[in-house]
């Protein structure tokens, strides 16, 4: 049985899928639709998966979502590699709204991370080569995306010293911080 790890952040839970290993290496459930539901303890319906390769250590990504109309979970886990990974609470009426959790991921420990909707998400690669997969339950929607800042001070990651900004997409250099995402209507009530 999977035990769920409950977070610093509400409704952001963590656990390790069972590995059943023997000579030949091991096979491990990674997603049930009905061991899913009772860890986050609803229903989640996921539309789409995806997954992407970041080449250099040191890689950030992020802080994405969509806003409120289609915010998407994300049940994160890594393939290959490993990464810090970074979920911000951005409901406005949140008692933490503002503040972050941060969480090693890799492919050997098998963690997976359920991010809900109303959290922004990112990470930072920690090996070359790490692949990020993740499920999410709703389809991508270009006029719905949305970054914050990823070095925000009100945010206030403490990013590894090996983040490297030389890495970053424009889309996440040039993100407004969360004030000003707030002051544009993009977060979550």
């Amino acid at each position: 049985m999977v035990i769920p790890e409950n977070t610093s952040l509400p409704g952001v839970i963590s656990f390790v899928p069972k590995k059943h290993q023997d000579a030949r290496g091991y096979f491990s459930e990674t997603f049930n639709e009905l061991s899913f539901s009772e860890i986050v303890g609803q229903s989640v319906k996921f539309v789409q998966d995806n997954e992407s390769l970041s080449v250099a250590v040191g890689t950030v990504r992020g802080l994405h979502f969509q806003t409120p109309m289609y915010a998407q979970g994300k049940l994160v886990r890594v393939t290959s590699g490993k990464l810090l990974d970074v979920c911000v609470d951005i409901r406005l009426e949140s008692k933490t709204y503002g503040e972050h959790l941060t969480i090693e991921l890799d492919s050997t420990a098998g963690r997976q991370l359920w991010v809900p909707p109303g959290f922004a998400h990112g990470f930072c690669t920690l090996e070359p080569n790490t692949t990020i997969s993740y499920k999410v339950t709703d389809f991508y929607n270009p006029l719905a995306d949305r970054s914050a800042l990823w070095n925000d001070p009100e945010i206030a990651v403490a990013w590894p010293d090996l983040a490297d900004p030389s890495q970053l997409s424009n889309k996440d250099k040039f993100a407004p911080t969360l004030s000003k995402l707030k002051d544009a209507g993009d977060l979550f009530v």
